[in-house]
């Protein structure tokens, strides 16, 4: 990437940062793929493979036949009869992952993962001398490959939002630049479902007004844009001229914190459901005491036997300080929604708005640290 930026980059004021993304390519699936040579050039998926079991991961070659994560199990096994289940792994994901991020640190002190398979490097300052921020990205990805026998992908360019896009541009194993001056061109040609932090309720609405793509949304003025989405309107304004200014936080703090437990049988009766909150609650107060985490809000998930979901947030006015009042907040969630029309198959809860928490003008918030109890 160049030395030098124009105002699209960096508003005429700050230097042009140089930002990597890296996302591993089909990281669990790639994993077992790599452990059991049998598995190899196959369609596999990570997650249960019960009538209850919900899709984690899926290999490239799963992907062909539309396998993807978070999709029911039945769903996938109906469109890729030959795909292969297995059963998650996430000790040797993790350290697999602090692996690839101790490679990180060889050549950035700004590491910002954002889960176990992928992460924003600030590579500003040159600190193993290679030159550029392309050159450190081809680096980063050949030891990747050397080290773990997995492949990544990178995107490079002068702030977050771009990086990441670019990143998944040429998966998998592909990387991609973008210098300073054509980010706003490159936002522009790429459709608003690949934004991300545009989400597909978000999206739906864009399309409706509309909206496809990056040169749809840089044609609305903001006050176009504050009449539709409100306190978005700046944020969307910019994304969609490729202005980004986070930056990347070695330290990320916590946003949220949950769990979430996929029955095997449809729950139905108020007893059973109010034993589910109590067991789901238990695991996340466990959690969050360990993590030293005290937050001020309960949500509560539940998926029905339809696979319609829903979500209801409770606040309280001082940080929960034990397990029987976050179960409590949790209860006075659920009761409303007793007794129920259809069994529940899916139940969660999670905890956020820590007492530690700061308002650091993100765009966009952390993603939650959600365990699935499966």
């Amino acid at each position: 990437m160049s030395e030098t930026g124009d105002s699209e980059a960096d508003g005429g004021e700050a230097p042009v940062r140089k930002i990597i993304h890296v996302d591993m390519d089909a990281f669990y699936a790639s994993v077992e793929q790599r452990d059991d040579p049998a598995l190899r050039g196959k369609p596999v998926a990570v997650g249960g493979s019960s009538r209850r079991g919900v899709v984690a991961a899926a290999s490239y070659e799963a992907r062909k036949f539309g396998v993807r994560s978070a999709m029911p199990s039945i769903t996938a096994k109906r469109q890729c009869p030959e795909l292969i289940f297995v059963p998650p792994r996430f000790d040797a994901y993790r350290a697999i992952s602090h692996q690839i991020r101790a490679i990180f640190h060889d050549y950035a002190d700004d590491v910002e993962p954002l889960s176990l398979d992928e992460a924003y490097l600030d590579v500003t300052r040159d600190k193993a001398e290679l030159g550029s921020a392309t050159a450190t990205a081809r680096l980063i990805r050949e030891r990747i490959r050397a080290e773990t026998g997995l492949t990544a992908s990178a995107g490079v360019s002068y702030n977050k939002f771009i990086a990441k896009l670019a990143s998944d541009q040429n998966k998998p194993d592909g990387m991609t630049v973008i210098p300073p001056g054509k980010g706003a061109a490159f936002v522009q040609t790429l459709s608003i479902r690949r934004f991300h932090g545009i989400g597909p309720v978000t999206a739906a609405k864009m399309e409706g007004l509309g909206i496809f793509s990056g040169a749809d949304l840089a044609a609305q003025d903001r006050a176009w844009l504050a009449a539709h989405f409100g306190n978005s309107a700046e944020w969307l304004y910019n994304l969609a001229r490729g202005v980004d200014h986070r930056r990347v936080r070695s330290n990320r703090p916590l946003k949220s914190l949950g769990g979430e437990r996929t029955f095997f049988n449809d729950l139905v009766s108020d007893t059973e459901i109010r034993e589910a909150l109590a067991h789901v609650c238990t695991v996340v107060w466990d959690r969050a005491a360990k993590k030293g985490a005290r937050g001020r809000t309960v949500t509560l998930k539940l998926r029905y036997a339809d696979f319609r979901t829903i979500t209801r947030a409770k606040s309280v006015a001082a940080p929960i300080a034990h397990g029987a009042a976050l179960l409590a907040a949790g209860e006075a969630i659920l009761a409303p929604l007793l007794p129920v029309e259809q069994g529940i198959r899916l139940l969660g809860v999670t905890l956020s708005k820590f007492e530690s928490e700061e308002e650091e003008g993100d765009t966009a918030a952390a993603p939650a640290d959600l365990l699935s109890l499966l």
